[in-house]
């Protein structure tokens, strides 16, 4: 079997010294996933906490409610990123509900990690079409000149 080797632009992150998520950041289909998932998760995070008002006093209910949550959003994660991402190993196992140390969910962290890298990779797709765009332009001209 021959194999075919190009670049597409896949890069991988360590995160937080444990597991590697590997995506493109420049992928615009990465970016528009990634745009509908923050719907999608704000919509998990009410209804668990919805969930969570019903169950008040019920410890066990709250952490099943908490892992179903995890498991949404991990599966969200996996929708924007590849399925090939293990989001359990790249969170080290901790539910992405729970708060980081600054007061805020783990995924709410995670977001607001990633958002430089997809927004250049984001900004690196739009120049490149344009730059594309300008070019044909240009071409367009010189062959209506030579007309």
């Amino acid at each position: 079997m021959e194999k075919l080797v190009f670049d597409s632009g896949i890069r991988e992150f360590e995160i937080n010294g444990g597991g590697v998520l590997r995506f493109n950041p420049s992928d615009p289909n990465v970016y528009a996933r990634l745009v509908d998932a923050v719907g999608k998760i704000q919509a998990v995070e009410e209804a668990l906490v919805a969930e969570a008002q019903k169950a008040e006093g019920d410890g066990g209910a709250a952490l099943r409610l908490l892992e179903a949550a995890d498991r949404k959003i991990k599966d969200i994660l996996g929708w924007v990123f590849g399925r090939e991402n293990d989001f359990d190993q790249i969170f080290g196992g901790v539910n992405v509900m729970g708060v980081g140390g600054n007061g805020e969910r783990v995924i709410t962290n995670f977001l607001a990690a990633l958002h430089p890298i997809v927004e250049a990779g984001a900004q690196l797709c739009a120049q490149q079409q344009v730059d594309a765009a300008v070019a044909e332009a240009k071409v367009d001209r010189a062959q209506r000149g030579k007309a």
